[in-house]
């Protein structure tokens, strides 16, 4: 009862001269990638994809009923359960999508092209604010970073659109079999950068998985849940450099 009233979870002891002195500078900014710097491509368009690549038809109208389809088996539990710790592996991440998939009427026969076209080079995109922020803090000096659950390297999307050189390591949950907030995975990237946690924000638009960052000692800066497609509010992290 004691240590549930006064301490908080954490995965790393500051000295007491560390708890007693200032707050050190950020010195190194790391980032979630899906839904914090860059998007998947909407619905929509990823059918569009498929239907061209599988050559099976698809029209205004089963578009619609497809995205609703989607939307409703995601919800069946047996579907929910397959995607507990799918970014853990590549493995774990293919089986979840294609037995979410298979309960989809029109991607029933072609779930592994539909698959396919998700991990594309072009169906993530980064948001309009994502560049921009990216270029100030390498401008700035600040190291960064991307710490995120994802079944496999998105430096192949970040290069696609040019940006690879502007994020200096890639910690992605399946090189490490976990999934954030599973703080090996805060404090791999830290290492990497040689920076002190302490010294270190944490960006994402999840509490639970990159809120997680503060029990290895890093700050955490939590986005919005809502979706968006236009900018993501990034440059509010600039005021945490001040």
């Amino acid at each position: 009862m004691i240590y549930n009233l006064f301490d908080s979870a954490a995965a790393y002891r500051p000295t007491e001269a560390e708890q007693a002195g200032p707050v050190p500078p950020i010195e190194a900014v790391l980032f979630d990638f899906s839904n914090t710097i860059f998007k998947l491509i909407d619905i929509p368009t990823w059918l569009r994809r498929v239907a061209e690549a599988a050559g099976k038809p698809i029209d205004a109208a089963m578009v619609e009923k497809t995205a609703a389809q989607l939307y409703e088996a995601y919800r069946i539990p047996e579907v929910a359960a397959a995607q507990v710790g799918r970014d853990e592996s590549a493995g774990q991440h293919r089986a979840a999508l294609f037995a979410w998939f298979e309960r989809v009427d029109y991607l029933q026969g072609i779930e592994a092209t539909a698959y396919e076209l998700i991990a594309a080079p072009d169906a993530w995109v980064p948001y309009p604010d994502t560049e921009p922020l990216l270029r100030e803090l390498r401008r700035r000096g600040i190291k960064t970073g991307i710490v995120s659950d994802f079944p496999w390297d998105v430096g192949v999307h970040m290069e696609h659109f040019g940006l690879e050189d502007l994020v200096d390591v890639r910690i992605v949950s399946y090189q490490f079999g976990t999934e954030k907030p599973d703080p090996v995975l805060f404090r791999a990237a830290c290492e990497r950068l040689g920076v002190d946690p302490r010294a270190a924000l944490m960006v994402g638009d999840n509490p639970a998985k990159d809120g997680g960052a503060a029990a290895s000692g890093l700050r955490a800066f939590i986005l919005p849940g809502e979706a968006r497609t236009g900018e993501r509010g990034l440059a509010h992290v600039l005021g945490f450099l001040d």
